[in-house]
């Protein structure tokens, strides 16, 4: 969900070309991409890796951008990591959820 949240941010933005600096408390988001574990992947095929989808999808909604992530610990206070964990959960307590038509069920 973490890279499904960043990929989303990303199809939001409307000015191609800017420095995008993403916090995220992924570790493994932030290390795929920061550590250029993502680009072994792409070479690979995404040999054995979950959600070659997803990470797809990230390369395409980032290739306008000059994105990098910083990684800040979850539940630590951090007042917009608080707040993005509340309205998930809040959302994620909504009757009648649509099925995400990107994930499988």
């Amino acid at each position: 969900m973490e890279l499904k949240a960043v990929i989303e941010a990303l199809g939001k933005l409307k000015t191609p070309g800017i420095d995008v600096l993403i916090y995220t408390d992924s570790k493994y988001v932030v290390d795929a991409v920061e550590k250029k574990w993502l680009d072994k992947w792409v070479k690979t095929g995404f040999k054995d890796k979950k959600n070659p989808d997803l990470w797809k999808a990230y390369l395409q909604a980032a290739a306008p951008f000059r994105v990098k992530f910083q990684w800040i610990k979850g539940h630590n206070q951090h007042p917009q990591n608080e707040r993005c964990d509340a309205l998930a959960v809040a959302a994620s307590h909504q009757p009648n959820l649509p099925q995400d038509k990107g994930m499988p069920s």
